[in-house]
């Protein structure tokens, strides 16, 4: 009795045992939205845009050091001695000294000023970083999902062969058609097996792509919750690059740019103006101004009056700096125009296809089960069939290719506006 008891307790653990097992190792489901938020609390990319941008706050307080004096700390010791009659001595001062520069021509608060701008330019890349990688992750996101739905396209059509291939050989056993068509309809099924290895592939392709976005093990199971569906965008593309030119962080980048440009003209005027210095020292055995030491303040006012036109020449390629940025500034605009307008008319594009590949699926359809049952009652041929499943398949892939280059150029448009994602 006590045996039995022992051997049910065991397999009583070992049943519960496999149960967390499976439960462990079942799929993770994810959304959208989940992938996207998955892929910017992970992905490094974000990771490095902070840093730089920590790095360009590290140089903003390094300019501002330059408001505030300068103090030196220096310790000496000597010895030296006499070969005639063998005498030395030794000695031991302490310095310690000051330099305020008080004013120089502004060039410190220009600095100050091009650094903090510096910084706004690392946060709008910190954004630029985030928005490319929302749309990397959609665009992986919808590729698993066409993956999935390409898989299922040729699931069927292998399944449809292999149900017309059974039908044939029927027939064949019955000797109302030839071998060749039994041969042939192996083939098409041969076929559509090879196509089938292929599209299985391309899901573990795409899903590989997605788990590198999101920074997760390559080995991890996911299962996505979505479809490839339509959703109707209302946007005008006026409104869209109204909405870019305002919004996008390459646009306020541009303009952060002739802003940092117009103070390194300030920077290097500067150099033409006068510069105001304070300096203190001390020299001795101690440290603080006494009897037994030397200590001395001093105001010094210098300019520069001639310099062999070095300050001019450095103010001129300010200028010319600043006159690039303004130009590279349109650049980006018109840029950024062409993206929106690509993306908004690829969008349409493929929104065209689908209204048409949805009415081709279901003329497919319906064709390829008039061939089917026509083979059956023998008034149409083994050909009209693959030819009418050769046309269903297409129609289905072009449908399936639509909707995802439908909803991926709406995730373009999305990027080309600047629009910033759920949860940003």
């Amino acid at each position: 009795m006590l045996n039995l008891t022992h051997k049910a307790a065991v397999v009583t653990a070992g049943l519960i045992f496999l149960q967390q097992t499976f439960a462990f190792a079942a799929p993770i489901e994810l959304s959208l939205q989940d992938s996207i938020d998955f892929a910017l609390k992970h992905n490094p990319s974000i990771q490095i845009a902070d840093e730089d941008k920590k790095a360009s706050e590290f140089r903003v307080g390094e300019n501002k050091a330059g408001r505030l004096p300068t103090v030196t700390l220096g310790s000496g010791y000597s010895y030296s001695g006499n070969f005639k009659d063998s005498s030395h001595s030794t000695s031991k001062s302490n310095s310690l000294g000051m330099s305020w520069s008080l004013y120089n021509g502004g060039r410190t608060e220009a600095q100050i000023d091009q650094a903090e701008l510096g910084v706004k330019t690392a946060d709008l890349n910190v954004e630029k970083s985030k928005q490319q990688l929302v749309l990397t992750a959609t665009t992986d996101y919808y590729s698993v999902l066409e993956a999935r739905n390409m898989r299922a396209v040729n699931e069927e059509t292998v399944n449809n062969l292999k149900a017309h291939l059974d039908i044939v050989q029927a027939k064949y056993q019955e000797g109302v058609s030839a071998k060749a068509e039994v041969l042939r309809a192996e083939v098409e099924v041969a076929n559509a097996d090879q196509n089938l290895i292929k599209a299985q592939n391309q899901y573990e392709l795409a899903v590989s792509n997605l788990l590198t976005t999101m920074n997760m093990d390559a080995s991890t199971e996911i299962q996505l919750k979505g479809e490839l569906a339509y959703l109707a965008d209302t946007r005008t593309i006026a409104d869209a690059i109204a909405t870019a030119k305002k919004n996008r962080p390459e646009a306020i980048q541009a303009q952060i740019a002739i802003d940092s440009a117009q103070k390194g003209i300030d920077i290097a005027a500067s150099a033409k103006k006068p510069t105001v210095t304070l300096s203190a020292s001390t020299d001795g055995r101690d440290l603080l101004p006494t009897d037994d030491n030397g200590w001395g303040v001093s105001a010094k006012a210098s300019w520069n009056v001639f310099d062999g036109g070095v300050a001019k020449s450095k103010v001129n390629q300010a200028e010319t700096t600043a006159a690039k940025a303004k130009l590279q500034a349109e650049q980006t605009m018109d840029t950024i125009e062409q993206e929106v307008r690509q993306s908004y008319l690829n969008m349409k594009e493929a929104e065209k296809r689908l209204s048409t590949t949805e009415v081709t699926v279901n003329k497919a359809q319906e064709d390829l089960y008039i061939a089917r049952e026509t083979y059956k009652a023998g008034v149409s041929t083994n050909l009209d069939v693959f030819d009418a499943q050769l046309a269903f398949t297409q129609a289905k892939t072009n449908h399936v290719q639509a909707l995802y280059d439908y909803n991926v150029n709406k995730a373009n448009l999305d990027k080309a506006m600047g629009i910033k994602a759920a949860g940003l």
